[in-house]
């Protein structure tokens, strides 16, 4: 009986290729009133003598029952996953979707085109707060109560202050870090300015880069220096024309605006203000100019990318134009480096 019963199994086991129908057959022996359970059901209508062979033999039925049912769900999983897989395979030679890369905004690129060259010099760049007062903005920089650049019109007094206010420039960090740290000092202040003005010229935030060297001897052939072979550096042209003009500028004695001749036009272009810092920055500070001297210069990052690269109107850098962006960004693979040229 139980041979027959087990002959049955292995006959409709192997036509099954589904699980329903694996648990199916496996309730109809195995369940509260499968086969097989009926058959532990009637041990106890056998005399004693034949209860204890009998039940060993349905037990070692059951088992193998068990075994084939595990074997054949297992096969049947096995067919499904490669069934999923043959569904869901890649065709590799289909060809793959277009990759979008970002991309560098000029200001972006411009800055690392400087602090790469400025690093040239071994000028170290360091940033400050936005946000000043009226010390480190105008007064220890020679700039007097009665100055222009005070008013209202020029700069951005916050909460109708007279002492804080939005940095009309990055000598801020120059103050700053005078006051931190003794001569020597060699570094570069590039950040965000504030001034309240707007044309096609002149935006109320733009980007400037400012550089300050002070140390035992610094002359103007120093600054020179510096200038005339950051401007063939930036520009990568050896004969371009520099000229320094007699300027003022509160902070510095003396002074210079730097023009550079157009190679298109040939007219002179202004592109930097600098000069020999003066010694009341010094003593503000608590630098003895007698011992120590320095020079500094500033300059504007969008208007040297505007000359660079052709920009014609400052307000574009600011306006999140795609079309714009698009023709004035640079890759996001061009590293500015001085051995393998600034821009590509």
């Amino acid at each position: 009986m139980l041979n027959q019963i087990l002959a049955k199994f292995k006959e409709e086991i192997s036509n099954i290729n589904e699980k329903k129908a694996l648990n199916d057959l496996k309730l109809s022996y195995l369940g509260k009133s499968g086969i097989i359970t009926l058959q532990f059901k009637k041990i106890v209508e056998l005399n004693v003598e034949n209860r204890k062979e009998y039940s060993s033999r349905v037990n070692l039925v059951k088992t193998e029952i068990e075994t084939l049912i595990a074997a054949k769900l297992a096969k049947i999983q096995k067919q499904e996953m490669v069934t999923l897989l043959d569904s869901e395979k890649v065709d590799v030679t289909l060809p793959s979707r277009k990759k979008f890369y970002g991309s560098i905004h000029p200001i972006s690129q411009v800055t690392e085109e400087l602090l790469s060259i400025f690093s040239m010099f071994n000028l170290t760049a360091v940033e400050g707060p936005n946000i000043e007062n009226d010390w480190y903005n105008f007064s220890a920089l020679n700039i007097g109560s009665n100055h222009a650049a005070r008013q209202m019109h020029d700069t951005f007094y916050l909460n109708n202050s007279d002492t804080s206010l939005l940095r009309t420039h990055t000598s801020t960090i120059q103050i700053r870090a005078m006051e931190q740290q003794k001569p020597p000092i060699y570094l570069v202040a590039p950040g965000r300015v504030y001034r309240s003005d707007f044309d096609s010229t002149h935006t109320p935030m733009f980007h400037q880069i400012e550089g300050l060297i002070v140390d035992k001897n610094i002359h103007m052939g120093h600054l020179k220096h510096i200038i005339i072979n950051f401007i063939k550096m930036f520009f990568e042209r050896q004969d371009i024309e520099i000229m320094f003009r007699p300027s003022f500028f509160p902070f510095t004695e003396p002074s210079a605006e730097v023009d550079i001749k157009c190679w298109i036009n040939n007219k002179w272009l202004e592109v930097l203000g600098c000069g020999i810092v003066h010694p009341n920055v010094l003593r503000n500070v608590n630098i003895d100019p007698d011992e120590y001297q320095g020079l500094a210069f500033g300059l504007g990052v969008e208007r040297l990318a505007m000359l660079k690269y052709g920009i014609t109107d400052l307000r574009k850098f600011f306006e999140n134009d795609q079309r714009w962006l698009q023709h004035y960004s640079f890759s996001a693979f061009n590293i500015p480096t001085i051995l393998h040229g600034l821009s590509k």
